[in-house]
């Protein structure tokens, strides 16, 4: 009888002593930051630039051009959404806002105003090849 006791008892510890057995914790590796991804290209051609002539006039968004601002005007591309323009020959880069319908000269593909020319190192040529893309809102 005392053997059983004996066992009981030892059965009994070993259960107990399992069941507050831990696990190590589960290995997590630490979080990758995201790669940021290359803007989705929109179109590619020729940008020009317009500015002194045009300053003060309404636009096709109702607002006055101000040759300032970082905008520009395009045929197709909703008023109001923002594009980023890359000058293929430098590698600069400006994001503009579409406020005006243009460019009304046979194969340009954007109008920037004189703001956004100078910071893709446009104002001297007066025409580059651009290729636009996409830039998220805001």
């Amino acid at each position: 009888m005392a053997w059983r006791r004996l066992w009981t008892l030892t059965l009994a510890t070993t259960l107990w002593l399992g069941g507050c057995a831990t696990q190590a914790p589960p290995v997590v590796p630490p979080p990758v930051a995201p790669q940021p991804a290359e803007p989705q290209e929109i179109a590619r051609g020729l940008a020009s630039w317009y500015g002194e002539g045009f300053h003060g006039r309404a636009t096709a968004s109702g607002e006055r051009f101000d040759l300032n601002a970082l905008t520009a005007a395009h045929r197709t591309l909703p008023i109001g959404s923002r594009v980023r323009v890359r000058n293929l020959a430098n590698g600069k880069e400006v994001v503009v806002r579409i406020n005006d319908r243009g460019p009304h000269i046979g194969g340009r593909l954007i109008d920037l105003s004189r703001a956004a020319a100078a910071q893709i190192g446009l104002l001297n040529s007066g025409v580059a090849a651009v290729v636009l893309l996409r830039e998220p809102a805001p």
